[in-house]
């Protein structure tokens, strides 16, 4: 007998099971499997045939391969979970009888759930870890704002400010920073942590408002936090390690008093002072700058190849970053936002302080004649000291993203500064600013002249050796000839008569010589040279080339491709559209800047006429 094949018994009709179904199999509520999944890294898949997966259904429904639900049976935080449903049931009877001790002895042996074997399990190397640190960091970083709420408790927003401290130390302590940004939704930071490029995102302290639950579920982040607190922990042990801290740091400050509970403003001032101070080191400093000089001085030895020349020239501009601020002293005025500034300061080996009356942690008063740099952010400043340069905030993030202390004269109090821009623009970027447009041609204007600089001092050094080398040839040559000459004369030798003939030949030379010369003038001036004409391109013809030559290009796709084609045209066409509106929006903004010039320039040759 033949063996029917029935519908949706294979391919992707049983390949794919519905969010129900899988939470019908691991017997889990809707909280719980959520939960598990966030834990585990397993998210809902999009089926190639979305009416086959969903075995005939036109409806979209939330989809998971049966795989990841099958993976999910042998976790033992399943069991957890559902013991954790049969105390949450006991609690309820408990309080419902008011029987309050036992209530206390069910809560006390409520069962935790352990994360340590998933963190293993999902990161099998530390630079896995490292490389899903971007969205780890930017929620811890979100959360040790938060008040204590019914959700999110104080254990883990107190947590979360433990852990993003201790990660900001160790970026102090290795000088890993690399670029900084300042938006509307914070402060962007990205690091370079074993190799890999990590960037988060600080944002700005506002007053707590509550959230409606149609917008935030709190419930979801704090799966996800509980998740990124226990990965956290594990990143920041092997990174001490690495660097021979002492891990856990201690801290000289309070992290997490009982006045910081209550008093938003302590909180920071506590945070602040925390990372203006030095930690414990298991070795002597100075141990990673030493590796490094041998390495400059590896690279230093072989020069011919591009490459190695261009990773020299990267070495010795990290090199210059890292102690972009060392030797010079910052004050931070009470009016200047100060946690990433410290931040910033500190990790390119700068020292910083700020009033002691208003906020702990200061190293230095005001009235300290070593201070290089104050940072304002007002129009005006009554007290000024001579011997410091006065800056608005913007120029310490604009010196590091261009790796060098740029001048202070278009960053004083009261200046207009000049755009901050954006140092994670991509080199394939069609639209570029005109301020980064010139900013970009005078580094590469200085490459150039650097580079000429050094080939001119190869080249006059390769011209006195080859100068010296010839001098010498011609002397012995001119004295060996006078040698042979004096034998000859000495001997009596019978070349002599060969000579002799040799000069009758030469006599004859001649002649053939000006017959040669006078057909090459011939050939000249029979040659000519003609005007050209310009030959100027119709844009509508080229434009009409250009769409034949896509749609050739089209026809050559293969079918199974044509999707991936259309969607590739698609973002180029979405790209173009995108930065022509931005060169529009620059444009006006040229056009109302010039209005406002001509206009102010009016004004004032009105009042010097009146």
């Amino acid at each position: 007998m033949v063996k029917r094949n029935h519908k949706y018994q294979s391919g992707e009709g049983a390949q794919y099971m519905t969010r129900k179904a899988a939470m019908r199999k691991l017997q889990l509520s809707m909280q719980d499997f959520r939960r598990l999944c966030i834990l585990k890294g397993i998210y809902p898949r999009e089926p190639k045939h979305r009416v086959i997966a969903q075995r005939g259904s036109t409806d979209i429904k939330i989809l998971y391969h049966r795989k990841d639900i099958t993976f999910l049976l042998h976790e033992p935080i399943v069991w957890t979970l559902r013991d954790r449903k049969i105390f949450n049931r006991r609690i309820a009877h408990a309080r419902a009888k008011g029987n309050n001790l036992l209530k206390n002895v069910r809560m006390a042996n409520y069962p935790e759930i352990k994360l340590d074997h998933i963190i293993k399990e999902r990161f099998p190397t530390f630079i896995d870890a490292i490389k899903e640190l971007d969205d780890c960091m930017t929620l811890l970083f979100l959360f040790s704002t938060f008040p204590a709420m019914k959700v999110v408790t104080r254990e883990i927003t107190s947590l979360a400010r433990r852990l993003t401290i201790e990660f900001m130390h160790y970026v102090i302590a290795s000088k890993a920073l690399r670029k900084v940004f300042v938006s509307i939704k914070g402060y962007y930071f990205q690091a370079e942590i074993k190799g890999e490029l990590v960037t988060w995102i600080v944002p700005h302290y506002y007053p707590f408002q509550p959230q409606r639950k149609e917008y935030v579920d709190f419930k979801i982040m704090k799966s996800f936090a509980d998740f990124f607190t226990v990965m956290a922990g594990f990143v920041n042990y092997r990174l001490y390690n690495s660097i021979n801290m002492v891990y856990p740091p201690q801290f000289s400050v309070s992290i997490d008093s009982d006045e910081s509970r209550s008093n938003e403003e302590t909180f920071v001032s506590e945070r602040i002072a925390a990372l203006n101070m030095d930690l414990l080191r298991s070795d002597r400093q100075g141990a990673e700058e030493e590796d490094e000089e041998i390495d400059l001085k590896l690279l230093d030895n072989d020069k011919d190849s591009e490459q190695v020349r261009k990773m020299h020239e990267e070495a010795l501009s990290l090199n210059k970053l890292k102690n972009l601020f060392k030797g010079l002293k910052f004050f931070i005025n009470r009016e200047v936002p100060r946690e990433p500034l410290v931040f910033i300061i500190r990790c390119f080996g700068g020292r910083v302080s700020w009033d002691k009356h208003l906020f702990v942690g200061s190293t230095f008063d005001e009235t300290d004649e070593t201070i290089t740099h104050q940072i304002v952010d007002r129009p005006s400043l009554s007290n000024q000291y001579i011997s410091r340069d006065y800056v608005q905030p913007q120029w310490i993030f604009d010196s590091v993203n261009q790796r060098k202390l740029l001048p202070t004269n278009n960053y004083f109090i009261g200046a207009v500064l000049p755009p901050h821009l954006s140092p994670f623009n991509r080199d394939d970027a069609i639209y570029v600013p005109p301020e980064e447009a010139a900013m970009q041609a005078g580094d590469e204007f200085e490459k150039q002249e650097r580079a000429e600089g050094i080939s001119d001092d190869e080249d006059e050094d390769f011209g006195m050796e080859e100068a010296r080398k010839q001098v010498q040839l011609d002397y012995a040559l001119v004295k060996a000839f006078r040698e042979e000459k004096a034998e000859a004369l000495n001997s009596g030798d019978p070349k002599e008569a060969e000579a002799e003939e040799r000069e009758d030949d030469d006599d004859q030379e001649p002649d053939q010589e000006d017959a040669t010369k006078q057909k090459r003038q011939e050939k000249k001036q029979k040659m000519a040279v003609v005007s050209g004409k310009v030959f100027k391109e119709n844009p509508k013809e080229q434009k009409q080339l250009t769409k034949q030559e896509e749609a050739l290009r089209a026809k050559m796709v293969k079918s199974r491709h044509k999707k991936l084609y259309r969607n590739l045209l698609d973002k180029q066409k979405k790209a173009s559209k995108e930065a022509h509106l931005l060169r529009e929006k620059r444009q006006q903004i040229d056009k109302q800047k010039r209005q406002e010039q001509t206009q102010k320039r009016k004004a004032q040759r009105k009042e010097i006429l009146a």
